[in-house]
């Protein structure tokens, strides 16, 4: 009777066949037999066709018969890697290959496993059905980290809830928790009675490092129950609340800008600023804005010429000054004169809030 052989080419002993050379062949099975254990190869990967993997029955080196393969190549597309129907065990698998890796029976609708390029997975052949087996990946449960833990590139996916995460001496440093079925919180402990909680940016050449938090949409970002514009104001505003935990960039409209000396016979007046006005060589006219309730404007003589070269203030058109006729000027020939103009509405105009 003929020899027959496992899925992965081991030869089973038939009674009465090759007698004599059985040492010989028991010697192969075992080597084949380390192999699948615990062997470890390199598979080149053919661009553009299939890489078929088969079993050599009775002889050692198959890659198959090999417990961990590490998969090279370069490739220009994904490319599959096959096994035959009826090959059943698993295997450890290292994609080396400069693209993605689809291992799979040679045939059938059965699972495949993809590999990215370097990717390493435990994959188990099933030989589950004749036409269609699956071919799948091992699933590894959780992972304890202890000690000092390098991750590289790797993505923790699916945190547990409620679950903390401990300092060396076994106190709570952060948690993951969920307060309803809609609000998540991460909470971050202080380890130590004497020390907050540290957020901090490390491990870079670069000495000078953001920490970005993003909300989403128009989500803001809410410390201590006070939420936070989501961009910059502009030049000079400042941050103002609405009285209900709601911050936002408002322009300053607190005290008063002072403006470089004026020498001209002639300046338009801004609301919010102030001038200091030398006559020395001429007179000047100041005119004031157009008026709007709670407006000021200062003036101060710089160099005490306002009684040799008088200063004329001009209201906005048909504004008053003091109350008096619309559009009447307000003359000052007063040394080392200084008076800030208040607007208090129509009826009374520009007031001299002092002088």
């Amino acid at each position: 009777m003929a020899s027959t052989y496992t899925g992965l080419g081991i030869q089973l002993m038939t009674t009465g066949e090759k007698a004599g050379t059985w040492g010989t062949l028991t010697n192969t099975n075992w080597n084949i037999i380390e192999q699948i254990s615990g062997g470890f190869t390199q598979q080149a990967v053919t661009d553009g066709a299939d890489t078929d993997l088969s079993v050599n029955d009775g002889t050692t080196g198959a890659t198959l018969a090999h417990r961990v393969i590490e998969l090279t190549g370069s490739l220009s597309a994904s490319r599959n890697v096959t096994i035959p129907l009826d090959v059943q065990t698993f295997y450890i698998v290292k994609n080396s290959c400069d693209d993605s890796v689809v291992f799979k029976y040679v045939s059938g609708s059965g699972n495949s496993v993809t590999f990215a390029a370097g990717d390493t997975k435990i994959v188990y052949a099933t030989a589950n059905d004749a036409t269609n087996p699956d071919l799948d990946a091992a699933s590894i449960g959780d992972v304890t980290l202890t000690g000092t833990q390098t991750l590289t590139n790797k993505t923790l996916t699916s945190p547990k809830i409620g679950t903390s995460i401990l300092d060396t001496n076994g106190l709570e440093l952060a948690k993951l928790t969920a307060t309803g079925s809609a609000v998540n919180e991460f909470t971050i402990a202080n380890a130590a009675a004497s020390n907050g909680p540290t957020l901090s940016a490390t491990g870079s050449s670069d000495s000078n490092i953001d920490i970005n938090i993003t909300p989403k949409g128009t989500g803001k970002i809410a410390l201590d129950g006070i939420k936070w514009p989501n961009a910059d104001g502009n030049a000079n505003e400042i941050l103002t609340t609405d009285g209900s935990g709601v911050l936002s960039f408002v322009e300053n409209s607190g005290g008063t800008s002072w403006q470089a000396v004026v020498t001209g016979a002639t300046k338009t007046a801004v609301a919010g600023e102030g001038y200091f006005i030398d006559t020395t060589s001429n007179a000047c006219t100041l005119t004031l804005p157009a008026g709007a309730l709670g407006d000021e404007v200062s003036v101060v003589d710089y160099a005490a010429t306002f009684d040799t070269n008088n200063l004329t203030v001009t209201p906005g058109s048909g504004e008053k000054i003091q109350g008096g006729s619309a559009d009447a000027t307000l003359t000052v020939a007063t040394e080392r004169a200084g008076f800030t103009l208040a607007y208090s509405g129509a009826t009374q105009g520009w007031l001299l809030k002092n002088n």
